[in-house]
């Protein structure tokens, strides 16, 4: 119930985010959705990207240093308390939130969130155990049209 997430370590420095987008476009790699983090030395682009094992060749072969982890896409309410009802249920069963980032899509109401959790498994169960919607990679792509 995982998808799968590239971080791509990358310089702190202008053209630094460029290369590796272009790079996946010109490989006709979409990005689904994308966050970027940085510290003073360096920046972490991830990325869910439906050919992740192409698109981590594709970087490791141009010298990018990449890390494959594992992100839970959640369906989440689009309205006031949707998201709170969710971190509740988190907070309850005390899983760490490390990260979390949104994809663009919003579906009948609602909106897709991506979430780095310091343990997936528990935090899956706990949420299903709610009726939260833990989307599985396949409706993930298939949400975003791919």
């Amino acid at each position: 119930m995982t998808l799968k997430q590239l971080s791509i370590f990358l310089e702190n420095k202008p053209g630094a985010l460029s290369t590796p987008c272009r790079l996946l476009a010109e490989a006709g790699i979409n990005l689904q959705t994308f966050a970027l983090a940085d510290t003073q030395q360096f920046g972490i682009l991830r990325v869910v990207v439906h050919e992740w094992e192409r698109a981590k060749q594709l970087l490791d072969k141009a010298g990018f240093v990449v890390k494959v982890t594992e992100v839970v896409a959640l369906e989440v309410p689009d309205s006031p308390g949707g998201l709170a009802h969710l971190l509740e249920v988190i907070e309850k069963a005390r899983i760490n939130v490390e990260y979390m980032y949104a994809f663009t899509d919003k579906k009948e109401g609602k909106g897709l969130l991506a979430f780095r959790f310091n343990e997936p498994e528990a935090a899956v169960k706990a949420l299903k155990a709610h009726q939260v919607n833990v989307v599985t990679t396949l409706e993930v792509f298939q949400r975003l049209g791919n």
